[in-house]
């Protein structure tokens, strides 16, 4: 029982997830499972993101960069065989030459992106909050620099096919569930309380013998790892690589998800990415047009990146901690012990307003 009361919040999140992709695998449309496969590979990266920046208070705007790091190493070790000699010339002759098993290249790509992540995070950490979010804005746009214009390596701004899809919506729904139980273990892990010490207090929790740079190096190279797990999933769910799929389009969704749901709270992560990635794909099918009897209509294009501008305005504006107010889900029954100080509270509370 204390375990099961212990892991409630990710329990919380855990079991509507897959009730949701139960429903929708046996009853859902084929568009409706590839656009829920999606929303789960979102909320594999938001989860990521929400691992530093949640814990850390540090926004930061990079972390595609290791999204796209592990995409292409995925790419480069399994997509055609026959063309990667001709298309991608500048690739070393092992990989050029050779495909790989599908497991090992992914967990070199994860490797790899952590790899990405670790060597930045040993000089953007040093930095202050604000210095940090802008230096990893400048790491995602070094990132899409240099991968444009390498064009024997990455195809530059075309786009890689021939990747083998093999990412189903089971498949995006147990790596959820595994960076879900992850993120909550850091959280209240001795590193992750000392990284949200840093978030509230930054002086006291130096002066408490907290580490600012380790904590959050740590946190840093962690979600790296994880954005980098997700950039693989998107690459072999959608079967093909391309650069504009990572850069600053897709960079300000994720934020605003985390920024709506609730960035200092798992749950807020969640509901956040799910809230977003229903309206805006009803938003994108009202912009494709409806028909209902013999009339059709259609909302204007950019109503989508309109009503997610003014969600956000709203809800920085009158719930600054988002829609979770930065708190987990909690067990709903409180031991005897909470019950009689919750009783003590109100006797007290009602003599001391006699």
């Amino acid at each position: 029982m204390l375990i099961l009361k212990r892991m409630f919040p990710v329990i919380a999140l855990v079991v509507p997830l897959i009730i949701v992709v139960f429903v929708i695998d046996q009853f859902g449309t084929g568009n409706m499972q590839r656009v829920s496969t999606e929303a789960l590979v979102r909320l594999v990266f938001a989860v990521g993101l929400y691992m530093f920046v949640g814990n850390s208070g540090i926004l930061s705007f990079g972390h595609m960069t290791f999204c796209a790091v592990a995409a292409y190493a995925s790419a480069w070790q399994t997509c055609c065989s026959m063309m990667k000699p001709t298309i991608m010339s500048g690739l070393p002759a092992f990989v050029r030459d050779n495909t790989f098993p599908l497991i090992p290249s992914a967990l070199t790509s994860v490797g790899l992106a952590g790899a990405v992540a670790l060597v930045s995070g040993l000089v953007l950490m040093r930095l202050s909050f604000f210095s940090a979010s802008i230096s990893t804005l400048a790491l995602l746009v070094i990132m899409n620099v240099v991968f444009a214009n390498w064009t024997t390596v990455t195809m530059g701004n075309s786009t890689i096919v021939g990747l083998p899809v093999y990412v189903t919506i089971w498949g995006a729904l147990a790596a959820t569930v595994v960076v879900i139980v992850l993120a909550y273990l850091f959280q209240n892990s001795r590193w992750g309380l000392m990284l949200r010490a840093t978030r509230e207090e930054e002086v006291a929790a130096q002066a408490s013998g907290v580490s600012l740079y380790w904590s959050r190096f740590i946190a840093f190279t962690l979600s790296g790892f994880v954005a980098g797990l997700a950039g693989v999933l998107f690459a072999h769910f959608m079967g093909t690589v391309s650069l504009s799929n990572f850069f600053l389009n897709h960079t300000f969704i994720i934020v605003a998800m985390l920024v709506i749901g609730g960035m200092h709270s798992l749950a807020g992560v969640v509901v956040g990415v799910a809230l977003i990635s229903a309206v805006t794909e009803v938003l994108r099918q009202a912009e494709a047009g409806y028909s209902i009897g013999g009339l059709s209509f259609a909302v204007p294009p950019g109503t989508q990146e309109l009503v997610l501008a003014v969600t956000m305005l709203l809800i920085l504006i009158f719930r600054k901690d988002g829609i979770m107010g930065g708190k987990e889900f909690r067990w709903p029954w409180p031991a005897r012990s909470d019950r009689l100080a919750i009783e003590e509270r109100k006797v007290a509370s009602v003599q001391r307003s006699s």
